[in-house]
């Protein structure tokens, strides 16, 4: 193990002291998350699998909705109850009701979690600025698991104070970071410990880069791609940026309120360098309308993260089936007599049908995270993308504006600001 790149080892701290553990191991045990320097045993007992977890729906039509599915997912997964639902809008609950079919409804999702106690909470709404107290109230009525849309808060001082009241009543959270559950992710990583593109020199991600390209892009889309550059290559140990508005760095006049209760935001144009566990840099960039669409198959040609190697090229296209693909040869030197070409990787490797039928409905509809949550609820460990990996995603957001409000400094993670860096511009 000790001679394999570090790529492949995930990591969890204890104590003070950094222990690695395989992926086999993150997915049979729980995964203890330190709080402000402690680490607070699961107290949550395993559910056993005959059990139907009762479900409760917490949306907010008008302000974020109810996600991308987070609503009607839990029909499309037999071992459920959905309990009730709750909608401050009344006729968005009306809506969900006819929908869902719920147990009960609720204008108050506090009301709800009072009288229902559900084992499981979706958090729904697109809206970020919700998400603290849902969370924090879904814990304190004795929930056992959340999925929640992302991005997971607001601030690094939010996702403190969840993820302190999570740990210390043993709920399991997990972010709907969904391409985080693809299987194809751990064959990638160990085609990257083959060789398969060679020596791995960096990873480059772009958001969707559309009207919302820039500050907005990183929020809502980037997140995604941050979660899964630091899969491949590690936790984010320091990052470097500028942040734009037309060409010209961003200053306080800039900055404004932004769109999905995400809190200050400013820019149309970034520009992030991320150092990485492993040693390699991850580079993040968004320029509004910068979008480039494929026009057969309308798929947005930016957004995603390329994993760059001495000897070829690894694509991943968020939200996309396949969501892998890979071009060997080297990127630099390129062969005119053996032309380059992608290939298609599937869970059962390169250039092979996917095996699961099913998989990419399962993806797209949330179903396959869903699943994950609920047996990382029964089993008491963590889900593949748990709340640990929503902070670490916003610590890398907040910290593209930290660097940016000090002039494009070096910043360490994690970071010492735990508010919005453009608050204090």
């Amino acid at each position: 193990m000790e001679n394999r790149p570090a790529i492949v080892q995930q990591f969890v701290r204890g104590g003070g002291e950094l222990f690695m553990i395989s992926r086999r191991h993150l997915l049979q045990s729980a995964v203890l998350v330190p709080v402000q320097g402690l680490v607070l045993e699961p107290v949550m007992a395993a559910v056993s699998d005959a059990v139907a977890l009762r479900v409760a729906v917490i949306g907010h039509t008008g302000r974020g909705n109810y996600g991308h599915g987070l609503d009607t997912m839990w029909q499309q997964i037999p071992d459920v109850q959905i309990c009730a639902v709750a909608d401050a809008d009344p006729a968005g609950l009306s809506a969900a009701v006819n929908l869902l079919k719920p147990g009960k409804s609720y204008s108050d999702y506090r009301v709800m979690l009072a009288e229902q106690k559900p084992e499981v909470v979706a958090v729904g709404p697109r809206h970020v600025d919700q998400h603290r107290d849902m969370l924090l109230a879904a814990i304190q009525h004795g929930v056992r698991g959340i999925y929640i849309e992302k991005p997971f808060v607001r601030t690094p001082a939010e996702a403190d104070e969840v993820l302190q009241a999570a740990n210390a009543a043993g709920v399991r959270i997990a972010v709907a970071h969904r391409n985080r559950f693809h299987p194809v992710l751990p064959v990638l990583r160990q085609l990257l410990v083959e060789g398969a593109i060679g020596r791995v020199l960096e990873y480059r991600g772009r958001g969707k880069e559309d009207a919302r390209g820039g500050a907005l892009d990183l929020w809502v889309l980037g997140s995604h791609i941050m979660n899964l550059a630091a899969y491949f290559g590690g936790p984010p140990r320091a990052v470097s940026a500028t942040l734009l508005q037309d060409g010209r760095p961003v200053q306080k006049a800039d900055v404004r309120d932004g769109a999905e209760g995400i809190g200050l935001l400013a820019g149309n144009e970034l520009h992030a360098r991320f150092e990485l566990e492993s040693g390699l840099p991850f580079y993040f960039d968004s320029l509004q309308h910068a979008r480039r669409r494929d026009t057969a198959t309308d798929r947005p040609a930016s957004f995603g993260l390329q994993i760059i190697g001495t000897e070829g090229v690894i694509d991943l296209r968020a939200d996309q089936h396949p969501l892998a693909a890979i071009r060997q040869g080297s990127p630099f030197d390129p062969d005119f007599a053996q032309p380059q070409v992608w290939q298609a990787v599937s869970s059962a490797g390169i250039g092979k049908p996917e095996p699961d039928a099913k998989l990419a409905q399962a993806l797209t509809s949330q179903v396959l995270p869903g699943r994950d949550l609920l047996r990382a609820v029964r089993e008491g460990r963590q889900p593949l993308c748990d709340g640990e990996q929503g902070r670490q995603t916003i610590e890398m957001i907040c910290g593209v504006f930290e660097s940016h409000r000090l002039n494009g400094q070096r910043v360490s993670f994690p970071l010492q600001t735990r508010v919005n860096p453009l608050s204090l511009l």
